[in-house]
């Protein structure tokens, strides 16, 4: 119920989009947004104008940069480009086109806020942070996940309709939080699949190239495989029982990467998937659509 409604509210929002700029809706969720009088700035896009969602468009040619909300969107040769929303996103977003003549449009788009499954417990929130022992283990494999992150590979899986790397019960879901007495918890970063077993094959979602192959499991994550999948789109991968690929392999859509597992920080054999977009989290349902 929660995934149609963040649909219905991220439809709602391109319609407000379309009536803030006077432009038509396209199909589907596509929307065009220009300045009224610059037809160079003018943009066509398509996706999920929502938190934790994307949106996906080509630029004209005399388009010189792009950027949203003061984020560089890189532009690919033929002038696609892909950009996404965090899972806090404000209600507005902004976007701004330069041209090569040096003209500067902006244009306010709307973003649908979502439902999100939140629990408050009546418990207070566990006092005190990580152990310098913990700490002493965990910051080289945090410095690792931000070298993985911020590899730019020329991965073309962002222009892909992503599938889902393996199907079974989802339970974990992109967003959800508990609130220990008003103090809020970290929310879910990604969304937890089963199938009730490890050594489960799991696949890549779109195409992309392999940045991070743990050696050893990671104190949180077990054995972490990540794919950057350009643009700034990348996938992490966690607690995986083993990994079939190794760092610099380019991976196709559908590819057995790896087996489910529950190494690291879990209480039961599952995938966690995650998706970031530069530093933005974003929800795996919207890529997808829902599974069968």
């Amino acid at each position: 119920m929660r995934l149609r409604a963040a649909s219905i509210a991220s439809l709602a929002a391109t319609c407000l989009l379309a009536a803030m700029t006077g432009l038509p809706l396209g199909r589907g969720s596509a929307a065009d947004a220009a300045a009224p009088d610059a037809r160079a700035a003018r943009l066509t896009f398509s996706g999920e104008l929502t938190q934790g969602g994307w949106i996906r468009g080509k630029a004209p040619d005399d388009v010189k940069s792009l950027s949203l909300d003061g984020q560089p969107v890189p532009l690919a040769p033929d002038g696609a480009w892909f950009a996404a929303f965090d899972r806090d996103a404000p209600p507005q977003a902004t976007l701004t086109v330069t041209t090569e003549d040096g003209t500067v449009t902006r244009q306010q788009l709307a973003v649908a806020p979502r439902d999100w499954n939140i629990e408050h417990v009546n418990i207070a929130r566990r006092s005190g942070g990580p152990s310098e022992a913990f700490m002493k283990l965990r910051r080289p494999e945090l410095a690792r996940i931000h070298a993985a992150r911020a590899m730019r590979t020329g991965a073309q899986g962002w222009r892909e309709r992503f599938i889902w790397p393996v199907e079974g019960r989802i339970s974990g879901r992109f967003g959800s939080q508990r609130i220990y007495r008003g103090e809020p918890g970290s929310y879910h970063s990604g969304i937890d699949i089963t199938t009730g077993k490890s050594g489960t094959p799991f696949v890549a979602p779109a195409d992309g190239v392999v940045t991070l192959v743990a050696d050893k499991p990671f104190t949180l994550e077990g054995n972490l495989l990540m794919i950057d999948h350009g643009m700034g789109l990348n996938s992490a991968f966690l607690h995986c029982s083993q990994i079939l690929v190794r760092e610099g392999d380019h991976v196709k859509q559908g590819q057995v990467i790896g087996k489910i597992g529950m190494t690291g920080r879990a209480t039961g054999p599952h995938l966690h998937w995650s998706i970031k977009w530069e530093d933005d989290r974003l929800d795996p349902l919207l890529f997808t659509g829902p599974m069968r």
